[in-house]
Order: structure tokens, then C-alpha cells, then sequence
């Protein structure tokens, strides 16, 4: 009877090491809409990067990367997210503001690496009167989804550029889809849209859509441009991205997209994310060549932080291994739940960042 008493204990502990084993590699990450970037971008981390070490990694879809930050932070088993570096930014700056609830949210994020720019599109109809990124002050105007990477973008450039937040009665917070559909039957007069090119919304749209939609371009001449700069980069959109579509390559400004985690402790998931790790520097090469083209854009290198930001330690261990042979040529607890803050006003700022649906 004692026997059996044991032989019984050892296979539910078996059965149970079993089940652990199984939960730390089914694993999530958090990308952007459907026919965005992001996604894609995601779907060849789970089949170049995660699949060969054993994880199985599900791809979600979001409204993107403020979306992606809580979700990082609050879903059980969302390892990853990719999120862009100005709504990243943002957080901590509201953090350091004074906001709890953004000091809860990004505090225990990590970044992985730097990934690729993302293009900023301002899209008005082929019949706009206006050329230049610079003459959107007070037209109505789409920023995209709350929660989305490209509120956070679009608002940001707006206030930098003219010295003021977009009008409220002329921010529009459309998906890219009806975003571009409002524009064309003109409910609205511009569209912001942030994607790295060659962007599928774009690709997919039919021939007599795109000849009714045209670019704003970038003047490095104004000081609109200059202020703009301060934070984002100048980039040009090709034609060779979109040759059923623009006939000249048309300056723009971008962003840069990181790869994020937690600041996980759990042996288990340590292991995995080193495992996960090790496999993207051995098959880097293969996401470069098979994978999205902006992986072409991507560099295995960890570059200095800006204060406030800090790379997973046991990534970036075994990434800076990876960075150093390839110059040589050859425990996630469940986030605790806490007191809310007492209800108030809610700026429009925190609004973008979806820190009023907690409140």
C-alpha cells in the first residue's frame, strides 16, 4: 500500500512537471491589426524563431502598441509585444508625471531589441489641395484606433509640429480600413497611418481606391519639420514598395519598433526566453532572407538605452554572445492586482495610452 502510495505521488508530480513544461511553451505575442506590419512581423518570429526551440507561439492581433503594452503587462501568456518606441517613451514619461497607473504598467517591461522604422503615412484624397505634411494643422483628421501605436504617433507629431494638440473636435480615431474609406467619401480630410512599407493595406487596396488617395510629403525646409524631428526621423516611402501606386519616392518621417517582454523571474521562463533568444541569433540570417523585408532593416545589436529603458538581462546576455561571435565572423507571477486610483477627468494624452479604462 506504501508502495503504491509513492508510485502514485511520483506520477502526479510527473504529471504536473508535464503540465509546467507544456504551459511555458505555449507562449503569446501582441502584434497590430490584421493587415498591418506588425502581424507579419510577428507570424516569422513564431515560425523562424520560436517554432525550432519548441515554442509555440500565438500570434494576436490588437489595435497596436498602447494596447500591446497593457496586454504585455496584464494577459496571462503574452510573452512578447511589439511596440513602437514613442508610445513606449510616452508611458514613462507619464510615469514620471506622476501617473500610477503608467508607473504600474511599464515599470516591469523589458526591452529585447531595436527592430526596424516604421513609416508614417499622411494620406489625403487625390483632389486635396494640400502636398505638404506641414499644412494639416486644423484639418479633421484620423489618428487612428485608442490604443493603437499610431494615436500616440500621430497626436505627438501634431503637437511638436504646431505647438498645440490636434483640436478635439478634429482627432478621429478610425481603423486604417475605415480611416481611408471615410477619406475617400470625404468624411475626412487626412488619414495617419503608421506601417513599415511594403505595407499590406496598401498593397491590398484595388487600383481605383489608390487613384483616389495620394501623399503628403516631408518639406525639410519649415520649421514644422525641424520641430517634428526632435523626435522622429526622416525616411522616404519608395515606389518600388507601392509601383501601382505612387509615381515618386515621397519623403516621410518614422519610428522604431521594438521587440518587448517582461521582466520575468520563473526558471522556467527564463529558460525558454534564453532558448528563444539563442534561436534568433542562429537563424537571423533566415528571417532576413525569408522573412517580411524589413527584416533587411533589422541589425543584431543592442544599442545604448535612453534613461528608463533596460534590456531583459538573460536575452541580453545570450544576444551579446550572439553580437560578439557574429563580429568574430563566425517567474512570470501573475501581475497583482491593486487599488485604482479614485475616478477623474481624463487627459487626452492618458486617453491615447489607455490609461482612463482602468479609472
Amino acid at each position: 500500500m506504501r508502495k503504491t502510495f509513492f508510485i502514485l505521488f511520483a506520477l502526479i508530480g510527473l504529471a504536473g512537471l508535464v503540465a509546467e513544461a507544456h504551459a511555458e511553451v505555449d507562449y503569446k505575442i501582441v502584434t497590430g491589426p490584421e493587415r498591418g506590419t506588425y502581424i507579419q512581423i510577428g507570424q516569422d518570429l513564431a515560425k523562424w524563431v520560436a517554432d525550432p526551440v519548441g515554442i509555440n507561439l500565438d500570434v494576436l492581433a490588437s489595435k497596436g502598441s498602447a494596447e500591446n503594452v497593457q496586454r504585455m503587462r496584464y494577459e496571462p501568456g503574452v510573452k512578447f509585444a511589439l511596440v513602437q518606441s514613442d508610445v513606449y517613451q510616452a508611458y514613462l514619461d507619464m510615469a514620471k508625471s506622476g501617473n500610477e497607473e503608467a508607473g504600474k504598467i511599464i515599470q516591469p517591461l523589458r526591452l529585447i531589441m531595436p527592430l526596424y522604422n516604421e513609416e508614417i503615412y499622411f494620406v489625403v484624397r487625390s483632389d486635396s489641395p494640400i502636398n505638404y505634411i506641414h499644412e494639416i494643422k486644423d484639418k479633421n483628421i484620423s489618428v487612428g484606433l485608442i490604443g493603437s501605436g499610431t494615436a500616440q504617433s500621430a497626436t505627438t507629431l501634431y503637437k511638436l509640429m504646431f505647438n498645440q494638440p490636434i483640436p478635439e473636435q478634429n482627432a478621429q480615431h478610425y481603423s486604417n480600413e475605415d480611416a481611408l474609406a471615410k477619406l475617400i467619401v470625404r468624411k475626412l480630410d487626412v488619414a495617419i497611418i503608421v506601417a513599415g512599407q511594403p505595407a499590406k493595406l496598401f498593397q491590398d487596396l484595388n487600383p481605383d481606391l489608390l487613384s483616389q488617395i495620394k501623399l503628403l510629403k516631408l518639406d525639410p525646409s519649415v520649421p514644422e519639420t525641424a520641430r517634428a524631428e526632435q523626435t522622429y526621423f526622416p525616411a522616404t516611402i519608395r515606389t518600388s514598395s507601392y509601383p501601382n501606386w505612387i509615381k515618386e519616392d515621397s519623403p516621410t518621417l518614422t519610428v522604431k519598433a521594438f521587440l518587448v517582454t517582461y521582466d520575468y523571474n520563473l526558471r522556467g521562463t527564463v529558460g525558454a526566453l534564453t532558448q528563444f533568444a539563442d534561436s534568433l541569433c542562429a537563424h537571423f540570417d533566415e528571417l532576413q532572407a525569408n522573412g517580411h523585408p524589413k527584416w533587411k532593416q533589422v541589425k543584431m545589436e543592442l544599442p545604448p538605452l535612453s534613461r528608463g529603458w533596460k534590456y531583459y538581462p538573460p536575452i541580453e546576455k545570450r544576444l551579446r554572445a550572439c553580437i560578439r561571435k557574429m563580429a568574430a565572423g563566425g517567474s512570470n507571477a501573475e501581475a497583482p492586482v491593486t487599488q485604482r486610483a479614485p475616478k477623474r477627468s481624463c487627459t487626452e494624452a492618458e486617453k491615447v495610452l489607455m490609461l482612463c479604462n482602468n479609472q
